[in-house]
């Protein structure tokens, strides 16, 4: 069947994209709405929906992609070196973020010793790589078995390997399979705000890998299926229902947790993904209904780019400061983006709203600079 661009795949990636840039960039995170920022430990908020979407859109882009490539002449050999270098590029962008600004401006602190080494976008490369390999070398039932296989290997070591002083069957935070195994392989590279454990560490990669497989799974449907395109957002919403019910239930036995992409965190996720990504089908795709989404549709064209640019960016304004006075006739150093949201919103609004205000212009800004690139057709790819 011949590939088509999906328009409403990239108004999702581009929200989905948005509602990154909008977690990740608060005026201050002290005051920041519970649902945007993570779950504490347990359960899931707005912000929890974000990584998983992105892993899940990836294994559907991926099959339109290897479908055009194929049509053109090329063979799976050719198509995973393509795979390996663009999962080598993200690898080391998601580094670069990590480092940046490597210790050179505004008094940065950086050692290659202690560099974290997991990432969203290591993670991003990781899974599209294994997963390509799957899809490119199995059946659809290969791909299914794949999933079972990460999901019973993840479920049967988190239950059941004792974890020296712990024990087994444990998903406390550092007390657990996973934190275990990033303390084996990741000591002294892992996040900041923990240094024992990584939320995108080693082991709980697998079942993120499997969201991507989810995702070309939805991908290989939408290509192949002979149903029109209402029949397949009905099919996509009631197979993300019963994923839904199916994550909702595996929460008794193993809690919907993010930080270890337990795999009901990953099946709950996918039933989102495909519920609302079905209300964009539906209404872009199989209805015609475009307009409202053409903002999505420009951020999600330059998808990567606009990432990478606002984590430099934000990091940049985070780092860089000035010797101001405060109002006590001391002074000390205030970096930009907090002097920007003292001065452009606090006097205006409250702390939570404050903060909020910086997110939403912080992601206007960035829509300015994609819009420009969308109008004169430039799109990065890696």
């Amino acid at each position: 069947m011949k590939s088509e661009r999906l328009v409403s795949l990239d108004a999702f990636r581009g929200f989905t994209i948005a509602g990154m840039i909008l977690v990740n960039n608060p005026g201050s995170w002290s005051n920041i709405y519970p649902q945007l920022e993570h779950a504490s430990w347990n359960g899931w908020t707005f912000t929890d929906f974000i990584f998983p979407f992105f892993l899940w859109i990836v294994g559907v882009s991926m099959t339109f992609s290897f479908a055009v490539r194929k049509s053109k002449g090329d063979n799976n050999t050719k198509l995973l070196l393509g795979v390996l270098r663009r999962s080598a590029i993200m690898f080391g962008l998601g580094l670069f973020l990590a480092g940046f600004p490597f210790g050179l401006l505004w008094g940065h602190h950086f050692e290659w010793g202690t560099i974290r080494i997991p990432g969203v976008l290591q993670r991003i490369a990781v899974c599209y790589l294994i997963s390509s390999v799957i899809y490119l070398n199995t059946s659809m039932r290969g791909v299914i078995a794949a999933i079972g296989v990460l999901f019973v290997t993840y479920w049967l070591f988190m239950f059941y390997y004792p974890v020296p002083e712990f024990g087994a069957g444990l998903f406390e935070k550092g007390r657990n399979f996973a934190a275990y195994i990033d303390s084996i392989f990741l000591t002294g590279h892992m996040w900041g705000a923990t240094k024992t454990w990584d939320p995108e560490g080693l082991f709980s990669t697998l079942p993120a890998i499997a969201s991507s497989l989810i995702g070309a799974i939805t991908g290989d449907y939408l290509r192949q299926s002979p149903h029109d395109k209402t029949e397949k957002s009905v099919w996509m919403f009631v197979f993300g229902s019963g994923l839904l019910l199916l994550g909702a239930i595996l929460d008794m036995w193993m809690p919907i947790n993010k930080s270890l992409w337990t795999v009901s965190y990953t099946i709950f996720m996918a039933g989102w993904a495909l519920c609302i990504f079905g209300i964009f089908y539906f209404l872009i795709d199989a209805k015609g209904i475009k307009k409202w989404a053409h903002p999505f549709v420009v951020y999600g064209m330059n998808a990567i780019f606009v990432f990478v640019l606002s984590g430099v960016a934000g990091r940049a304004m985070g780092l860089w400061k000035f010797n101001v006075m405060l109002s006590d006739g001391t002074f000390k150093d205030v970096a930009i983006k907090t002097i920007l949201t003292q001065n452009l919103f606090e006097p205006f609004f409250s702390p939570l709203n404050a903060s909020l205000m910086h997110a939403i212009v912080w992601i206007s800004v960035m829509y300015l600079v994609v819009w420009v690139m969308y109008t004169r057709k430039w799109f990065v790819k890696i």
